[in-house]
C-alpha cells in the first residue's frame, strides 16, 4: 500500500512499489488523461508533474512517490482555465492530440520557470515530446501566447 497525493488528493493506492505511476493513474485511479506512448521516457505523452517538476510517469516507479505531490492534465485546472490550455484551445493546437496532454504538462513546467521564454528555450523544454503530427510550430505559438495570457496586466 503506497499513500501519494495526485491533483491534491491523498490516495492510498494498493499496488506493488515497482509499478510505474501511468499505470497507476490509468488503472487504479481511471485517469486516462495521461497517455501511454513508448514505456520508455522517450516521447513524452505521459508527462506529469511531480512536485512541480515535469516528468516521465511510464518509468517513475510508485514507491519513489510517498510525500510526493503529483499533478496531472486533469489536476492542471479544473475548467481548462489554465494559461497553457487556453492557449492551445484559442490557436487550436492538436490534430490527432494524442500527445497533447504530456505536451501541455511539460509547456507548463516551463513557464513556471521560464515566464517569457524565447524559441531557443521552448525548442529545448520540449524536445522530448513528441508529436507525430508535427505541430511543433502550433505548440511553440501556443506556448508564446500562454506567455502572454499568464504575464502581469501592465499597471497604468
Amino acid at each position: 500500500m503506497a499513500r501519494i497525493t495526485v491533483n491534491d488528493k491523498t490516495l492510498d493506492i494498493d499496488a506493488a512499489p515497482d509499478t510505474p505511476l501511468l499505470w497507476v493513474l490509468r488503472d487504479h485511479l481511471s485517469m486516462t488523461g495521461t497517455k501511454y506512448g513508448c514505456g520508455m521516457a522517450l516521447c513524452g505523452a505521459c508527462t506529469v508533474h511531480v512536485d512541480g517538476v515535469a516528468v516521465r510517469s511510464c518509468v517513475l516507479p510508485l514507491g519513489a512517490l510517498e510525500g510526493r505531490r503529483i499533478t496531472t492534465i486533469e489536476g492542471l485546472s479544473p475548467d481548462r482555465s489554465h494559461a497553457v490550455q487556453r492557449a492551445w484551445i484559442e490557436l487550436d493546437v492538436p490534430q490527432c492530440g494524442y500527445c497533447q496532454s504530456g505536451q501541455i504538462m511539460s509547456a507548463a513546467a516551463l513557464l513556471r520557470d521560464h515566464p517569457r521564454p524565447n524559441d531557443a528555450e521552448i525548442d529545448a523544454a520540449m524536445a522530448g515530446n513528441i508529436c507525430r503530427c508535427g505541430t511543433y510550430p502550433r505548440i511553440r505559438k501556443a506556448i508564446h501566447r500562454a506567455a502572454e495570457l499568464l504575464a502581469p496586466e501592465p499597471k497604468s
